[in-house]
């Protein structure tokens, strides 16, 4: 059923198992572009394709909650109040003013001041958070746990957020906190058992949808998941532009990573599923 805000798609299932994707959208709104330095830049750091990759999910019975909206616009997975998520280290605000690369997005003197951020924030933010929260309070109806899976993809070297080469699997659980360390255990083995390489809450420990819905002692268990582009793109050399990022969406390419997310997600969503059961 279509949902009523047109850059909000939601695909209803009822497995106990929702994927969130609230990077991949490039859209921008026309208030709003007008303001921004350059329409790649604004677009460049896009989780691109996710959409794509995890395409097969609602064929496992997934709810799938995606945002069209550009997170230049607004970051979904930030703190409605904008807090950082990793103090001391360089990362992105709820509204960005620069790309992962340091880069301005925006005009001279036309930065979202407080007032736009949180006329943003209503528009976008809050229905985005209200979706995830009524889809998970729909699914803990009928099951015991739910697996909230956050859905992302950064290039896999970018030296302004992280050293060297960032591993293929990135699973973040708030150091341990955000899902049962069984859940855990599994999401790991099945990353585990790919030709892809792994690690748990390095650089990437899971965030705001993460931290803020991973409740496992109420049921809701929450893992994010960060891949590296190499791993179902053909990630190419630096300097990049707009003649080489982003990359076509490839399936013969990406159809390793797409056998193994089916194996993480079926994982997941029998996991869950266990709890019924007990």
């Amino acid at each position: 059923m279509p949902h009523p805000l047109p850059w909000l798609d939601i695909t209803r299932g009822n497995a106990p198992l929702i994927l969130s994707i609230p990077h991949a959208g490039t859209d921008i709104p026309d208030d709003i572009a007008p303001t921004l330095a350059d329409p790649w830049l604004a677009r460049k750091d896009a989780d691109w394709h996710v959409g794509a990759l995890y395409a097969f999910a609602a064929g496992l019975g997934a709810t799938i909650i995606r945002t069209r909206i550009s997170r230049t616009v607004i970051d979904m997975n930030r703190p409605p109040d904008g807090a950082s998520l990793y103090p001391g280290q360089a990362t992105t605000d709820l509204c960005p003013l620069t790309s992962f690369d340091g880069e301005p997005l925006y005009r001279p003197g036309q930065a979202p001041d407080a007032a736009e951020v949180s006329r943003r924030r209503v528009l976008y933010h809050a229905p985005y958070h209200a979706a995830l929260a009524i889809e998970i309070d729909r699914l803990r109806q009928h099951h015991a746990r739910v697996v909230l899976y956050d859905c992302h993809s950064i290039r896999s070297r970018v030296p302004r957020l992280f050293d060297g080469e960032l591993p293929h699997f990135n699973i973040g659980t708030n150091s341990g906190t955000s899902c049962d360390p069984a859940l855990q255990a599994v999401v790991e083995g099945a990353c585990d058992v790919t030709q892809f390489s792994r690690i748990s809450n390095g650089r990437f420990k899971g965030g705001y949808i993460t931290r803020h819905y991973g409740q496992p002692a109420t049921g809701v268990q929450g893992v994010q998941m960060e891949l590296a582009c190499r791993s179902y793109l053909a990630e190419p050399a630096w300097p990049l532009d707009e003649s080489n990022w982003p990359p076509a969406f490839d399936p013969a390419y990406a159809a390793p990573m797409v056998s193994a997310l089916n194996r993480i997600l079926t994982t997941c969503r029998d996991w869950a599923l266990e709890g019924d059961r007990t």
